[in-house]
């Protein structure tokens, strides 16, 4: 008896070891198929406008979190404010035109930002005139008075490239008013200043619907094809975090094709809750206006001639802002957008 008892006692013993035993052992529950790690990442856009449709509607339907990134969009309200944005750690993605970061690489930084990914390929301001002209034509704005855009930045430049394509002296041709506020233009033309004035969207088709002014032209389609607005993060963000920017411009990339290939009527009701305030059928008519002339880049790869065409515009608005053109392959990686449009082609 005293012998089974001391057998029983032994059993439980080494029950109790094998059940402590078990449970200190780490359990590592595999991870269902598909799930991904979240990544939160922080971009700075240089403003909120419908000419982003893609990035909105990436964000809508979950492109991103099927990246297994989770992205919080601020707006700097100005391209330099979004660099600086960059530059301070307090974002690690910026979205604005990309003269930024040939500005910054002009300035000898060492660890500059890289354009890796571009949304759009044409200016988004469009010319407004006081009346319907149906055969309008750039030689005409001779003698009137035009409303431009803000000294240095993108719109005014591309204005003026325009202008001088066709053989306008802007000093001596035309009286063009640039000491007015960016988001002050549309009012003022309305108030009675100028014949003609360029807007970005929605402001150029609130006119319309008003009756207060008739878009005449693109002014993105007589510019040419651009990267206008870019993607860009420094080059150690780059290196330290490929994973993250290859998923992101994947992300890009699906929305830039979903976009393209919707109805206007659909990625307005995706992205209407970016646009508080504003009604759906502006949004619609924005959005249609950016389709016709090609707005929205097709992918994410940044062409060589396009960034080019970007320098001599700017070049010829003032040769001292780009003092020296940088190497298109220190300011421009595509090797993320090569290897999703890779990928995406399988």
């Amino acid at each position: 008896m005293k012998k089974l008892i001391k057998n029983l006692a032994g059993v439980t013993l080494l029950v109790l070891l094998f059940s402590t035993l078990i449970s200190c052992k780490k359990v590592d529950t595999p991870p269902k198929d598909g799930d991904k790690e979240i990544v939160k990442i922080e971009l700075n856009e240089v403003t909120r406008s419908i000419f982003y449709a893609p990035l909105y509607a990436a964000v809508t339907n979950g492109y991103f979190k099927e990246e297994g990134l989770e992205l919080e969009i601020t707006t700097g309200q100005g391209a330099d404010k979004t660099m600086q944005q960059l530059l301070s750690g307090s974002v690690q993605i910026g979205f604005s035109g990309p003269e930024q970061v040939i500005y910054i690489y002009n300035q000898g930084r060492e660890d500059y930002p890289v354009v890796f990914a571009q949304l759009t390929q044409k200016d988004g301001s469009f010319l407004v005139s006081r009346t319907e002209e149906k055969d309008f034509s750039w030689e005409g704005l001779k003698g009137k008075t035009v409303v431009g855009g803000r000294p240095g930045g993108m719109p005014e430049m591309a204005l003026e490239y325009v202008l001088k394509n066709h053989g306008i002296d802007i000093k001596s041709d035309l009286n063009l008013i640039t000491n007015i506020a960016f988001n002050a233009t549309a009012g003022a033309f309305k108030g009675g200043t100028g014949d003609y004035v360029a807007l970005f969207e929605p402001s150029a088709s609130a006119l319309e619907k008003e009756n207060s002014g008739h878009i005449v032209a693109s002014i993105g389609k007589s510019a040419g094809t651009l990267p206008y607005t870019c993607f860009y993060a420094t080059k150690s963000y780059m290196k330290d975090n490929p994973e993250i920017i290859e998923s992101f411009t994947r992300a890009i990339y699906k929305g830039q094709q979903w976009v393209n290939s919707t109805a206007n009527e659909d990625i307005a009701k995706a992205i209407i809750d970016f646009f508080p305030g504003t009604d759906e059928a502006t949004i619609i008519k924005v959005i249609a206006n950016y389709k016709e002339i090609d707005a929205y880049s097709q992918t994410p790869y940044v062409k060589e001639e396009d960034m080019t065409r970007l320098m001599d515009i700017i070049q010829s608005y003032d040769s001292q802002l780009i003092p020296k053109r940088p190497p298109i392959m220190d300011i421009v990686d595509n090797s993320f957008a090569e290897k999703v449009l890779q990928k995406e082609l399988k």
